[in-house]
């Protein structure tokens, strides 16, 4: 509380302590900024209500009656694990298949677990783990899968073609599952009720994490696992969620061990106009995501049921963790949402198509804010500085505590400045990652690497791609002086 008075105080004082309220030459930047304002709170009030009206009406109404239509069936779900362990410590290794066995052997029509291990010492962890929970999971068929190192995209669909042999039904799930993310005990009788649905191929659920030793990166995941909650509830309203977290989601068993689905899981790519032919590395659930879009079938949020996930700061200092992740989940995001939008809103729906599109908008209206700040000051007055940041101070404050109410209400107060790090650093994040669609990494690779020198190619890829983003930053600063009447 006393932190909460204090940075209220704060704000309150810096906004009383500006001491030219005619903004003398900055009026045209003050109109401009409340203009996009206006569109960003008002994007964002949207969201908010469509998200309460999911959660509070909605859904509830969903579950009853896919719960009704799944209790009126013969035959309950199978269920399929399809888990994939790479470099994960051997403590949450067991935690994390502890909780899978649990939940498959809880699962009323059986279950199948495909784990697919590159190291032989996660093998026998499991294997251990499994036989120590005997005879409870002596109806769930386990199949531990050592392959060999090549990726994650080849382990998912190696596992996927195995599971193609069991012949899955309409009527079964399949649940992807990292490693080292525990899932619910119910998972199976809270999620199969969903597919009575013929229109629905997958769902994905709420999420909540563990981070030991690391509080600020804990909160910055808290924070935007909350501001997540909020955005898969107010697009769950319409049917289509923006991605199926890879986490931890679940699909229609049938649909999962598709030949075509397996393939674009393992063979994804783009052809893009400057950078040619990029061949997916990471983001597997955004081909996962796209197959289902594309096809026409919904995919839902249960936003009363959380995996949890053991994560840990991949690098020493918070910074460089958040921006290394930053880098790999915006750069799946953006080169998959350039072919969704392709799909048109008549196929995908127009609040879907919308939103797409706003992720690429966003980047610049976000960065927009800052750039007219700053040379506001430097060619008008400097007394927009600290009127901006006790702006800054207020609405983010007034934003967190709407985005409490999806859990529980309260938050701590370091949420707010955290809310306007991931917003401004990651515009300028996904800027970045506009332009290097080609620039793939996953988190657990080792950094330390030698230099080599790269092909020709490569570095005139790299050098137009550091061009054009350099001319895009140029022309959004031409745009913030033009608009604000600075030049």
């Amino acid at each position: 509380m006393i932190g909460h008075l204090a940075y209220v105080a704060a704000f309150v004082a810096l906004g009383l302590a500006v001491h030219d309220r005619t903004f003398t030459g900055a009026g045209g930047a003050i109109l401009t900024l409340g203009m996009i304002g206006i569109w960003r709170y008002s994007w964002a009030g949207i969201n908010f209500s469509r998200a309460m009206a999911y959660v509070r009406w909605r859904y509830p109404r969903l579950r009853r009656r896919a719960e009704a239509a799944y209790a009126e069936r013969a035959v309950p779900a199978h269920a399929y694990f399809m888990v994939t362990t790479y470099k994960i410590e051997p403590n949450v290794t067991a935690r994390v298949y502890g909780t899978i066995f649990d939940a498959a052997a809880r699962s009323r029509g059986g279950a199948t677990i495909v784990a697919s291990v590159v190291d032989g010492a996660d093998a026998r962890v499991i294997h251990d783990v499994f036989e120590a929970r005997r005879p409870a999971v002596d109806g769930v068929k386990l199949v531990v899968d050592q392959i060999p190192g090549s990726g994650k995209r080849d382990a998912i669909a190696r596992s996927l073609r195995l599971m193609q042999r069991e012949a899955p039904s309409d009527r079964d799930v399949m649940i992807f599952v990292d490693g080292d993310s525990c899932v619910p005990i119910d998972i199976v009788e809270r999620t199969a009720p969903f597919f009575t649905d013929p229109r629905v191929g997958a769902l994905t659920t709420d999420e909540e994490v563990e981070i030991p030793d690391a509080p600020l990166f804990a909160h910055w995941f808290d924070l935007r696992f909350m501001q997540r909650q909020m955005m898969m509830s107010s697009m769950a309203f319409g049917g289509r969620v923006l991605t199926l977290t890879g986490r931890m989601s679940v699909f229609r068993a049938d649909l999962a061990t598709d030949p075509t689905f397996v393939a674009q899981v393992q063979h994804d790519h783009i052809d893009h106009w400057r950078l040619g032919r990029i061949d997916f590395l990471t983001g597997d659930d955004k081909s996962t995501w796209y197959w289902l879009l594309s096809r026409g079938y919904r995919m839902t949020y249960l936003p009363d049921l959380a995996s949890v996930s053991m994560e840990s700061q991949p690098m020493p200092g918070f910074f460089e963790s958040a921006i290394a992740l930053m880098k790999r989940w915006f750069g799946n995001m953006l080169r998959t949402n350039g072919r969704a939008l392709a799909l048109g809103p008549r196929r995908i729906g127009f609040f879907t198509w919308w939103s797409i599109l706003d992720q690429r908008v966003s980047i610049w209206t976000t960065l927009f804010g800052p750039i007219a700040v700053l040379l506001t000051a430097l060619l008008a007055t400097p007394v927009v500085i600290p009127a901006y940041i006790a702006w800054v101070m207020f609405t983010r404050y007034v934003f967190c505590g709407a985005l409490s109410l999806f859990r529980g209400g309260g938050f701590p107060i370091v949420y707010p400045p955290l809310l306007y790090f991931g917003q401004i650093v990651g515009a300028a994040v996904k800027s970045y990652a506009l332009f290097r669609l080609d620039v793939q990494r996953w988190t657990r690779q080792s950094a330390a690497k030698a230099a080599v020198r790269r092909p020709l190619g490569q570095r005139l890829r790299a050098a137009s791609s550091t061009y054009m983003h350099t001319l895009a930053v140029g022309w959004l600063t031409l745009g913030v002086l033009l608009l604000t009447g600075l030049v």
